[in-house]
C-alpha cells in the first residue's frame, strides 16, 4: 500500500488545485456588483514592467457599485485609465485627479445568461481536469501491478481516486451553483 500513496496523494492535490483554479477563476467574473478582483486582468507598465493594478495602487469598495483606484503616484491615473480601457472588461474610468471611479453598471438579461454559460463551461473544464487526473492515477496503478502491486491494493487505491473525483465533481457543482445563483440574482 506505501507504493501506491504517492500516486493517491499526487491525485488528490491536482484535484484539488483545478477545484482551486476554478474558484479563483470565478472570482473574477463580474455578477452586478463591485469586486476589486474583475480588475485582475489589467496590467499598467510601471517603469518598464507589466505589473497589475493592485502592485502600482490601493484599490478599494467604497459601496456596492463603485470601485476606486487610488494611484501611489498621480502620473499613473491616465496609465491605469488606459489599461482598464484596453483590458475591455466592462468598464469606463473616471477621475477626479486623486482617485479612478469605475461604476458597476447593472447586468442586462442577456450578458447575466452569457456569464452563467461562461462559468459553467468554466466548471466542465475543471471536471476534464479532475477526469484525467483520475485516468493517469488509475493507469499508473495498473503499471504497478506489473512491478508488483498486489491487485487488491490496486482495486482498493483505485476506489479512493474515484471517491476523490466524485468529491471534486461535487465541489466544482458546488460553486458554479453558487455563481449561477450569485450572477442571476438582480
Amino acid at each position: 500500500m506505501a507504493d501506491a500513496k504517492p500516486i493517491l496523494d499526487g491525485a488528490k492535490a491536482k484535484m484539488a488545485d483545478a477545484v482551486k483554479f476554478l474558484e479563483e477563476d470565478l472570482k473574477t467574473y463580474r455578477a452586478g456588483k463591485a469586486n476589486p478582483l474583475v480588475l485582475n486582468p489589467v496590467v499598467v507598465n510601471y517603469y518598464g514592467s507589466m505589473v497589475p493594478v493592485s502592485n502600482v495602487a490601493s484599490v478599494t469598495v467604497p459601496d456596492a457599485k463603485t470601485i476606486a483606484i487610488q494611484p501611489w503616484e498621480k502620473k499613473m491615473i491616465p496609465v491605469i485609465e488606459k489599461a482598464i480601457m484596453d483590458a475591455n472588461i466592462g468598464f469606463t474610468p473616471q477621475n477626479n485627479g486623486e482617485v479612478i471611479r469605475l461604476t458597476v453598471p447593472p447586468l442586462t438579461e442577456e450578458r447575466r445568461k452569457e456569464l452563467v454559460k461562461k462559468a459553467k463551461a468554466s466548471g466542465e473544464n475543471s471536471k476534464v481536469v479532475v477526469r484525467n487526473v483520475r485516468r493517469d492515477a488509475v493507469d499508473r496503478l495498473k503499471k504497478m501491478i506489473k512491478e508488483g502491486l498486489p491487485e487488491d491494493v490496486e482495486k482498493d487505491n483505485e476506489d479512493l481516486i474515484q471517491k476523490e473525483t466524485d468529491a471534486a465533481v461535487k465541489a466544482i457543482d458546488a460553486l458554479i451553483v453558487a455563481k449561477e445563483k450569485e450572477i442571476m440574482t438582480v
